[in-house]
């Protein structure tokens, strides 16, 4: 439960209870000797805290 407090005490303290911000994406295709590959990310920064997922 502590954990969770601080969690929401720095997301306030950095401005992340603002605006919503719009995720970022990104997409990529490559094709190669060894076939065609396709990868992304998706992201979102709240103020000073990031979290990108890539797939």
């Amino acid at each position: 439960m502590k954990r969770v407090v601080v969690l929401l005490m720095l997301l306030a303290g950095c401005g992340a209870d603002g605006e919503p911000v719009p995720p970022t994406m990104n997409a990529n295709v490559g094709v190669g000797s060894s076939g065609t590959h396709v990868g992304g990310a998706l992201g979102w920064n709240l103020g000073k805290v990031g979290l990108t997922v890539g797939f």
